[in-house]
């Protein structure tokens, strides 16, 4: 391998899961990076700010003398300490500062001279990263979406989790998409949330896929935006509509952001503190619905809450939060639901029950089956 080698080919990267050597400050990283990316950085913040404040009012070439000038000595050691021994791990591993420049060209220069030859993206972040916009823009473009509604509680997203070349939205943005949809896990970056998906559409369009279906969603699911092409797209794609009853969709609720969301929070923050912080984020989250409820219906749904969390403290029984979650459907999310459907009636293609819908999604995304 000669130095100075360039990878151009650039979907290889996703496709084989290859491990990348992100070089840009932690700051950058945080912002935005992907999935087997690990930030071992060239520069730390506060340097880059120093290198950057030099490169505007002095020039690259001052900024370059200043930037070896801080990363040298013991300083320069430890940090090539550090790629030495995770190109070791990781003998195929790719480096990329943000547009492929002098970051990169710098440490893969540094690594050749110590006798470790590994080559650099060309194009840096900023060429992966686009590569990934086009990839959601094509696939909105080309391929076939379908869209899956029903009203709040008919657990889609169980159901699309049985649907062959279904894309979970949501288990991508870690947010469950309603007021109610926090998970104690927290939800990745915007961009992140982006490059997730589109790494996922490119794999499955690579193996022949090019059928989706996915949920019916607003443009933010959490803090997470859906790219607008793609929702775009899924404005104008067919609808099936998956149809529950309401006991049903109300045990549905109670199974998901009751019992399930009270396990979260207690295996991630422990028994006590994760009852509390339950607690906490299930009356915020009736909260952020105050205006559209008005003050007399948040506060009757309020009082219904807090109760059944004070019978579930006690007893560990949760099907006092049936009278809450039955009149927040009749009262909020039913009402918005239909109104939101009357404006799809003339997509839809399909209604049925969940077997019924599944075995629809499933013949659309394969026709053999």
């Amino acid at each position: 391998m000669a130095y100075n080698q360039l990878v151009t080919d650039l979907a290889p990267l996703f496709l084989e899961d290859m491990p990348l050597v992100d070089l840009r400050a932690p700051i950058e990283f945080e912002e935005g990076a992907f999935p087997h990316a690990i930030n071992l950085p060239l520069m730390s913040n506060e340097e880059r700010a120093l290198v950057g404040t030099c490169f505007k009012q002095h020039g690259q070439a001052a900024a370059i003398e200043l930037g070896h000038s801080l990363v040298c000595g013991e300083v320069k050691a430890e940090r090539m300490a550090a790629w030495q021994a995770h190109l070791a791990a990781h003998p195929n591993a790719v480096l990329y500062c943000f547009r492929g420049g002098l970051r990169s060209q710098t440490v893969q220069q540094w690594l050749a001279e110590a006798g470790l030859e590994r080559p650099r993206v060309a194009g840096g972040y900023k060429a992966l990263r686009q590569l990934l916009i086009q990839t959601v823009e094509q696939s909105a473009r080309d391929d076939a979406w379908t869209v899956l509604t029903g009203m709040t509680g008919s657990g889609k997203t169980h159901l699309l989790n049985r649907v062959a070349r279904a894309i979970d939205l949501e288990g991508h943005a870690h947010h469950r998409g309603s007021s109610f949809g926090r998970l104690p896990e927290g939800q990745p970056t915007p961009i992140n949330f982006d490059n997730a998906l589109a790494i996922e559409i490119l794999k499955r369009r690579h193996r022949g896929e090019h059928h989706f279906a996915v949920e019916d969603e607003s443009h933010l699911i959490g803090r997470c935006a859906i790219p607008l092409p793609l929702f775009e797209r899924m404005g104008r794609a067919p609808v099936v509509v998956v149809e529950v009853t309401r006991d049903e969709r109300a045990e549905q609720i109670r199974q998901d952001y009751v019992v399930d969301l009270a396990k979260r929070y207690r295996t991630r923050h422990g028994a006590e503190a994760g009852w509390v912080l339950f607690c906490e984020a299930l009356l915020e989250s009736l909260a952020r619905l105050k205006k559209r409820l008005g003050d007399l219906g948040w506060r009757e749904l309020d009082a219904l809450m807090r109760s059944a969390l004070e019978e579930q403290a006690r007893s560990g029984h949760s099907e006092g939060h049936l009278a809450w979650i039955i009149l927040l459907l009749e009262r909020y999310y039913d009402p918005m639901y239909l109104y939101q459907l009357e404006k799809k009636q003339d997509r839809i293609v399909f209604r049925g029950d969940r077997a019924a819908c599944l075995d629809y999604l499933n013949q659309l995304a394969d026709p053999a089956l």
